[in-house]
């Protein structure tokens, strides 16, 4: 996100004070920077120690998953032991669900690949910055020669405006000037508070001029900043009335929220305050970014070729560049085999690529904020014909993708959704383990009703072989079993001559 000075509207040629000095963001007064390098290593830090604990949480839950049933496949001979064509239309739905589950995992690697392509589509933010003057002395009614106080009795204020519309939204033409009401109105405490009856105002005339039709609401200049500094370029203790700075924050909105809060919701701010004096600020903004993009180091930026990017950008650029390169090994396509470049940045030969995301983080740094120098000027000269200051800001488009995939897990219904789906999917893996049981049995009591003699004699030679394995007093052959004919006589058609018997003595001289 860059700012740039429109071509057609240049930033003034006012001169500007000698006491103009460029900011440090460790010599900030009033709050601290958001974008220190210490700041930012913590905050990164937090955010990794929040994912590795949902990490574990995961994990535990993986676990108590895998401990219950979760075949949904019906064993094969049911449909003979049962009346109609149920098993038939069972696995015909089976089969649906495999197909569509296909489509759906086709869709999202489609996705996947295109989304990467969404953030680099950049819009255009117009910022109009201007003021005005009020009781300044040049326009007040003059002194009265018989006064002893040669004060006018009034104090001089000034007003400053703070516009931005997006350029594809709105015609960059009209003039931001002939707005309604104030959104916001800057208090001697230098906090900003918010003019409920400008919020009403704001865009009603347009309101009155087009019929009502279902549309996507624009997006206005808060939605794209979470904190606004106006900073002055003077000594604090100069400063009228002890300001140095005004500073607006976004509320937090709750999740899950249809609607923006009116406070969060604007086109333009204002603020007044008191001085008959040109003086020179800075407006800092903030970026609200969702997902967030940070600053890559150097190094990394000359492999993935950008400086500024989120997390899942980076990490597709590397992917990318490994792919390119053919730096993955072939037994193993999750290892990255780092090349001079990439052992450059992350220090180590090998780079297994699950956990790439942890390892991006010591290159990634908060964004700073946008800072746009102006003047404030209640000088006769600068009001006989005032002008707008006009900065162009670049700012990512609003990816379409995201946008409705939002509207669908947002929406409150969508984990009751998620849990019914979870839940009918257990009832299902149950009813399909008891009846396996069930079937189980039926052979079991099928195959006694036949032959129950050989069935009582076969059975309790096998209870025999298990109890002999559980108590280790099973011998070499299989116990009972192993004392039969068959396993005395050699030859290729005995038993030690088939197949199975070879793989397993290769088996067992391959061990040792």
């Amino acid at each position: 996100m860059n700012a740039a000075t429109h071509p057609q509207a240049q930033y003034r040629n006012y001169q500007q004070s000698t006491q103009r000095s460029p900011h440090a963001p460790s010599s900030r007064r009033g709050i601290g920077s958001i974008s220190g390098g210490n700041q930012g290593q913590s905050a990164l830090q937090q955010q990794q120690a929040h994912r590795d604990a949902a990490q574990r949480v995961m994990e535990a839950a993986a676990k108590t998953r895998a401990k219950q049933p979760t075949d949904k496949n019906i064993p094969e001979g049911v449909e003979d032991v049962i009346v109609g064509d149920g098993v038939k239309q069972y696995r015909d739905l089976r089969e649906v669900e495999r197909r569509l589950d296909a489509v759906m995992m086709r869709k999202r690697l489609d996705l996947h690949d295109i989304r990467p392509q969404s953030h680099d589509r950049m819009r255009t933010l117009r910022i109009w910055i201007s003021n005005t003057a009020e009781n300044q002395p040049w326009q007040g009614r003059g002194l009265d020669e018989n006064a002893f106080d040669f004060n006018t009795g009034m104090e001089g204020i000034y007003k400053v405006k703070i516009e931005g519309r997006v350029l594809e939204d709105e015609d960059p033409t009209v003039d931001s000037d002939a707005e309604d009401e104030t959104d916001k109105e800057a208090k001697g405490d230098g906090q900003v508070e918010e003019s409920e009856d400008a919020m009403d105002h704001d865009g009603g005339e347009e309101s009155t001029k087009k019929p009502t039709v279902p549309s996507k609401p624009r997006q206005k200049m808060s939605h794209f900043f979470k904190t606004i500094i106006v900073e002055y370029d003077r000594n604090k203790n100069l400063q009228p009335e002890n300001a140095g700075y005004i500073e607006w924050k976004k509320p937090p909105v709750p999740p899950n929220t249809p609607n923006p809060l009116a406070a969060a919701d604007f086109d333009y701010l204002e603020f007044e305050r008191k001085s008959d004096e040109n003086i020179n600020c800075t407006i800092n903004l903030y970026r609200d970014e969702n997902p967030e993009r940070f600053a890559v180091s150097k190094e990394l930026a000359e492999i993935i070729d950008v400086e500024e990017a989120t997390r899942e950008r980076v990490v597709t650029g590397i992917w990318e560049y490994a792919h390119a390169m053919h730096l993955q090994q072939d037994e193993e396509k999750r290892l990255i085999q780092c090349d001079e470049r990439l052992r450059a940045v992350f220090k180590q030969d090998t780079i297994f690529f699950p956990h790439l995301t942890d390892i991006i983080v010591q290159h990634l740094s908060p964004l700073p904020p946008i800072k746009l120098p102006y003047t404030i000027r209640v000088d006769p000269e600068y009001h006989a014909a005032p002008s707008q200051t006009i900065y162009d800001i670049l700012i990512p488009a609003e990816d379409t993708l995201r946008t409705r995939m939002l509207a669908i897990t947002r929406n409150p219904a969508y984990p009751a959704t998620l849990s019914q789906i979870a839940d009918l999917d257990k009832q299902l893996a149950l009813i399909v383990q008891a009846i396996t049981d069930s079937k189980a049995k039926h052979a079991f009591f099928t195959s006694m009703s036949k032959d129950p003699k050989t069935f009582v004699k076969r059975w309790i030679s096998s209870q025999k072989r298990d109890l002999e394995i559980i108590l280790g007093e099973a011998t070499k052959g299989g116990g009972e079993d192993g004392l039969g004919e068959e396993f005395r006589r050699g030859g290729k058609d005995g038993v030690w001559g088939t197949e199975n018997v070879r793989e397993s003595v290769g088996l067992m001289v391959a061990k040792r």
